[in-house]
């Protein structure tokens, strides 16, 4: 594996946003996510639960509510607009204003064909959707407090709705209110208070089930307006609540952190009567659980912890599986932080702004495992502010360090640094080309001749830079004509070929010397992750969103000999099982048989000249092999050397100098700047 002088970096203070609203479309298997920063993400639950595209948020925007609609993404928030994303250009494609005020919930028909919006005037709006946008249809009878929640009768002619105190059920033709369902506010000092009806469900049996800021969750009889049950959850608030497709199962999200499930089950049994019963607790956050999801297999919640945690019920999915285990989500799954290889640099990249670090200094020589004396400490050179409302999607330094560019979703920025002994320069490039407005990715050349931007419809634009200019070459488009995003983009160190990976799993190498597309390398089912050339033979190295790995000649226009080998034999199930994508790959140039990569937890080094592990192999070899005697390592070594040893990774690259450069963001650091929860459990109570 090789032995590395390693700065292992934790002053990049990324602290992610809180989850405020999920939602699911169960046609596309695709989870929508908006935090409380106003970007909005988008996961593939079908390809192990990937990433595959952020929708960068605005100070002045920030989405309370999301709600399908067939391939169509609807958010609303408290400027009182429902805004639809253009989920091809990631950004806002119309908003439509309200005229109710703050909105606070939103949900579509069943049907698909009308939208309603819950207002702080207490009217509930209800929309027409139509081809290219939506339109006001009309308002349904005023209430006197906000609208917090709704929810449609499946069959699209009743709704209701939760205020403050009660519940109404409304005639969507007519626009009357049918029935008021009032809520108890409790006993003791309670009853002085508001009960806040966070969440309700309408069930196609006229079944309405609330979730109030008195800790209950209550069974109402819709048809009659008569209450059936009442279940004490919490002494705090019951904020979510989220029902199984076929309606036997509801869940429950608190501010404590817990999970409550309750199902439609005989009360005894040989009973025929149903009713529901409270039947688990899942406890997987610190704190407010804000938005639920009840897939088919799974629970999805979120919440003032950051965490997006799916939590498989184990009576729905085959037991000792990947699908049977739980996992959390911390952090995105496109890299935050740039490295300049030769000078030795960092960029990390937040929602408002950049800032540029110098690595630190060591002095001497340890022993594996040792911390070497500090000779000098990093560095802040730059602390760079975005400006406008509109938050940064992408950065790029070059290896060099000479040239910094960001975007957001209607500007570049590009400057130039100079470095000189103690001082720094930052000069910015005035005159950009029309055509560099925005950009999905961006990346420099290895001899930072070049810029490459990501543009629409998986085009990519290629920039010549001087001095103090840049200048437009030429547009690079697909065969395929494919109108998704790009998502990675890489080129090779001798600057002959660019790879771009869109959100359709194409992979389309050009090169830059005709300026033509080369090839497409064979589209496969799952989203790439991260994909690198050789330094040396330029094969293409891609990770994929199950873990598949395959390495594609660029020259020969075919997966290589070493790819197809693996692919016959097959990757080892422990590394199949792993929950977190690769996010960056890179080479070592001493040894360009060794392909170094990693993911939230781990990294590896994959050493192309010795054997692939087999499914009867200890993947996780590297504490044998060193109590082995010189003599048998090499009948028990294979290819993969992964280590552990780090935690939270947020990048993992090779210097110049042959030093690792490892950033980390441990859990417990990000928690410890959260707002505290409202109950913490203690021992023995």
């Amino acid at each position: 594996m090789g032995e590395f002088k390693v700065h292992r970096v934790r002053f990049f203070e990324y602290l992610p946003s809180a989850i405020r609203a999920l939602a699911f479309n169960k046609d596309s298997e695709r989870m929508a996510v908006a935090r409380t920063d106003g970007a909005v993400e988008i996961f593939n639950f079908s390809d192990n639960y990937f990433q595959e595209k952020v929708i960068p948020g605005k100070d002045s925007r920030a989405a309370e509510t999301l709600c399908w609609l067939h391939h169509r993404l609807f958010a609303a928030g408290l400027n009182g607009e429902i805004t639809e994303y253009d989920l091809e250009n990631l950004k806002p494609r119309s908003s439509v204003e309200t005229f109710g005020g703050p909105v606070w919930t939103i949900g579509c028909n069943r049907q698909g064909t009308m939208l309603a919006a819950g207002c702080e005037n207490g009217t509930v709006k209800i929309f027409e959707v139509q081809e290219e946008k939506i339109q006001l249809q009309r308002s349904l009878e005023r209430q006197k407090g906000r609208i917090l929640s709704l929810s449609w009768h499946p069959s699209g002619a009743q709704l209701a709705a939760g205020t403050m105190d009660m519940i109404r059920i409304f005639d969507v033709q007519t626009g009357c209110a049918t029935h008021r369902l009032l809520v108890d506010r409790g006993v003791g000092t309670c009853r002085n208070r508001e009960v806040v009806v966070w969440s309700v469900l309408f069930l196609s049996d006229r079944t309405v089930i609330s979730g109030d800021s008195a800790g209950k969750v209550q069974i109402w009889d819709g048809a009659t307006g008569t209450l059936i049950r009442t279940h004490l959850v919490t002494k705090w608030d019951v904020l979510a609540l989220a029902v199984s497709q076929d309606e036997s199962s509801v869940i429950a999200g608190t501010s404590e952190g817990t999970v409550v499930q309750f199902q439609f089950l005989p009360s005894t049994m040989g009973q025929q009567e149903k009713e529901w019963v409270r039947t688990r607790t899942f406890k997987n956050h610190s704190h407010d659980v804000r938005a639920l999801i009840h897939t088919d297999t799974a629970v999805v919640s979120g919440g003032m912890d950051t965490q997006l945690v799916v939590r498989p019920l184990l009576d729905k999915v085959e037991k000792n599986t990947q699908e049977s285990s739980m996992r959390k989500i911390l952090f995105p799954h496109k890299p935050l932080v740039d490295c300049a290889h030769r000078a030795g640099l960092l960029l990390f990249q937040f929602t408002d702004h950049l800032e540029l670090w110098r690595l630190g200094e060591s002095e001497g020589q340890g022993k594996p495992g040792e911390s070497l004396p500090v000779k000098k400490k990093p560095e802040k050179l730059i602390h760079l502010k975005k400006k406008g409302d509109d938050h940064i999607c992408s950065s790029a330094l070059s290896s060099c360090g000479g040239w910094l560019v960001f975007s957001t979703i209607c500007s570049v920025r590009l400057y130039r640094v100079q470095l000189s002994n103690n001082t720094v320069s930052l000069t910015k490039v005035s005159k950009l080309p029309r055509i560099l407005c925005w950009a999905h990715q961006l990346c420099f050349s290895a001899d930072s001749s070049r810029l490459f931007a990501a543009g629409a419809r998986s085009s990519v634009h290629v920039f010549s830079l001087s001095q103090s200019e840049c200048k437009h070459i030429h547009t690079l488009r697909p065969k395929s004509g494919s109108r998704q995003p790009l998502h990675l983009l890489c080129v090779s160190q001798d600057g002959h070929w660019l790879a771009a990976a869109n959100t359709d799993c194409e992979v389309t190498v050009y090169d830059l010397k005709t300026m033509k597309l080369h090839c497409t390398v064979p589209v496969y089912s799952s989203c790439p992750t991260a994909m690198a050339f050789h330094p040396v033979y330029n094969n293409l190295l891609m990770t994929h969103a199950d873990q598949q790995l395959s390495e594609f000649s660029v020259q020969q226009r075919s997966y290589t000999e070493w790819s197809r080998a693996l692919h016959r034999r097959g990757l080892h199930p422990l590394w199949l099982k792993r929950d977190t994508p690769v996010t960056h790959i890179t080479f070592n140039p001493t040894n360009p048989a060794h392909i170094l990569l990693h993911d939230t937890y781990m990294f590896c080094i994959i050493d192309q000249t010795l054997p692939l592990p087999d499914e009867k192999s200890v993947l996780f070899n590297q504490m044998m092999l060193r109590s082995l005697p010189e003599s048998e390592r090499m009948r028990h070594s294979h290819a993969f050397k992964i280590c552990k040893n780090f935690q939270n990774i947020l990048c993992f690259d090779l210097l110049e100098d042959q030093s690792l450069v490892v950033v980390e963001r441990p859990l417990l650091d990000i928690m410890s700047q959260l707002p505290a929860p409202v109950r913490q459990k203690k021992f023995a109570t």
